[in-house]
């Protein structure tokens, strides 16, 4: 089930904390998130899952910035949220999505207990111009069955900024030799 947007009010100060909050930017079963002013981009040409990126960070002018095509963004929304025994999700906005704008690439899925703010990873198909401000994705959440365990993170929860990758940390915990063989027994899992 999904939270209408008078059960998002509802939960407002329970469940939920969205600062800052806006009654005008409930929508029917959802919450407007706006795209705050600043952007990471990488430096590096070749990224490597197993080890950090440089990155330079950009901010995004009251007159707006074109997004390039073929450019990976990384931004945050201007709202901090937390959700208790609610599942959160991140979509973008139909309009925002008509110009040819990603705003996820692949991680609008949130988990109970999440508390933060919202890294996107934008992607324009065409040049686009965006604004710091705008309402760029909503937020709404799902009811969960069954025992809830919150989300416990040392890369991603309790953030105060945009977040690039940190999935090195999670490849450095086994050694080269160890992932060949996880790698290997896949496989063999796969074929058989």
């Amino acid at each position: 089930m999904i939270l209408s947007g008078s059960e998002i009010k509802a939960q407002l100060g329970k469940n939920i904390k969205i600062e800052p909050y806006h009654e005008d930017q409930v929508n029917p079963n959802s919450y407007n998130l706006t795209l705050h002013d600043e952007m990471l981009v990488y430096e590096e040409i070749v990224l490597d899952m197993k080890r950090p990126s440089r990155f330079r960070r950009i901010t995004i002018p009251s007159e707006g910035m074109v997004m390039q095509p073929n450019q990976l963004y990384l931004a945050r929304t201007t709202e901090y949220t937390e959700t208790h025994n609610l599942v959160p999700m991140l979509e973008g906005r139909s309009s925002i999505g008509r110009l040819g704008l990603f705003v996820h690439v692949t991680a609008g899925f949130g988990d109970v207990g999440f508390c933060g703010f919202w890294t996107l990873e934008m992607f324009a198909v065409q040049p686009v111009r965006i604004y710091p401000g705008v309402q760029v994705c909503q937020i709404f959440y799902h009811t969960i069955e069954g025992e809830v365990t919150e989300y416990k993170s040392s890369k991603y929860q309790h953030n105060k900024d945009i977040q690039p990758s940190m999935l090195y940390k999670e490849l450095g915990i086994r050694d080269d030799n160890q992932m060949k063989l996880d790698f290997e027994e896949a496989r063999a899992k796969a074929e058989s």
